[in-house]
């Protein structure tokens, strides 16, 4: 899993989002929701259900285990200061922030779908922020423990436009996290954990083509 990078917070987020958290279901599939109606879904506004599917109706049902979703130690703020200067003090472009999580979980067939809701606030610092900003994030799916294990990872990014009052929220719902449904006896122990990752802004390397093998020379 790639690693997150630890921040120094420096600033306090100058406007709380209102919204009271929720874990709601989605009351219709994500591809049929606009982005407004997925956001209500999971901050609240949505239809809890309890149903859980059965994959076979002679068995017992699977067991449905939706994770907590917890900020990576070190990934809960993204500061950049400006080109080859630390973002310390009057350097310091902008910073983001997480304010408010949410998720909920569906299982099919084995294997559980996961929708995680991501709320943050972009701040402009002193030496002001560009017009827009991306914000990288991760979300990984690991089992806890004295030896923890990464089951999924995901990278994931947004644009933010800032505004002239320099505050910007955003907002970061991903709905296509899947793997599959842990055993009865380590399900507890899973955790969505989330977190800056400005590793995400670098584009990943190119699988290098394979090397055509030279023809054989003919016998002499």
């Amino acid at each position: 899993m790639t690693a997150f990078r630890t921040r120094k917070t420096i600033s306090t987020a100058s406007a709380a989002l209102l919204l009271a958290i929720g874990c709601g279901l989605f009351a219709a599939p994500a591809s049929a929701q606009s982005i407004t109606d997925r956001f209500k879904s999971l901050f609240g506004g949505g239809t809890a259900k309890d149903d859980v599917p059965i994959v076979n109706p002679q068995g017992p049902a699977p067991e449905l285990n939706c994770p907590p979703v917890s900020i990576r130690a070190g990934a809960s703020t993204y500061l950049v200061g400006e080109p080859g200067k630390p973002a310390i003090g009057d350097a310091v472009r902008f910073q983001a922030s997480i304010t408010r999580t949410s998720r909920d979980c569906s299982i099919d067939g084995g294997q559980i779908t996961a929708r995680i809701g991501i709320q943050g606030r972009v701040i402009a610092g002193p030496s002001g922020a560009p017009q827009t900003i991306e914000v990288p994030m991760r979300i990984a799916v690991v089992q806890g423990g004295v030896s923890e294990k990464t089951i999924a990872t995901k990278a994931y990014r947004t644009t933010v436009t800032m505004n002239d009052e320099g505050s910007t929220p955003f907002t970061i719902i991903a709905d296509d996290i899947v793997y599959p449904a842990p055993p009865a006896a380590v399900g507890d122990a899973y955790i969505f954990y989330i977190g800056f990752d400005p590793q995400a802004l670098t584009p990943e390397p190119k699988a290098r083509a394979p090397k055509k093998k030279k023809a054989a020379a003919p016998p002499q």
